[in-house]
């Protein structure tokens, strides 16, 4: 597997852009310079963000989200380690 993450990810088992395999070796978000935790999708060459907000859920049980643009920096967990 490549050490560079994808364009886009999602979480959403439902979304064209999830990856099982990738989620699962850890992936961190660096948006606007900050890491976030709370991140459900994000696409790197448009510049933006999918995040949830607080716990609630739809009627279908999907975290509710707000698409939030900037910079994203995308990076696999256990290449920062080691």
């Amino acid at each position: 597997m490549s050490d560079t993450p994808p364009d886009r990810l999602s979480n959403d088992p439902a979304s064209p852009f999830f990856n099982e395999e990738i989620l699962n070796r850890g992936i961190g978000i660096r948006f606007k310079g900050v890491e976030k935790t709370n991140v459900e999708e994000y696409c790197v060459s448009e510049g933006w963000v999918r995040l949830a907000v607080g716990k609630g859920v739809d009627r279908k049980g999907k975290p509710l989200t707000m698409k939030v643009m900037g910079p994203v920096e995308p990076y696999f967990r256990d290449a920062k380690e080691g």
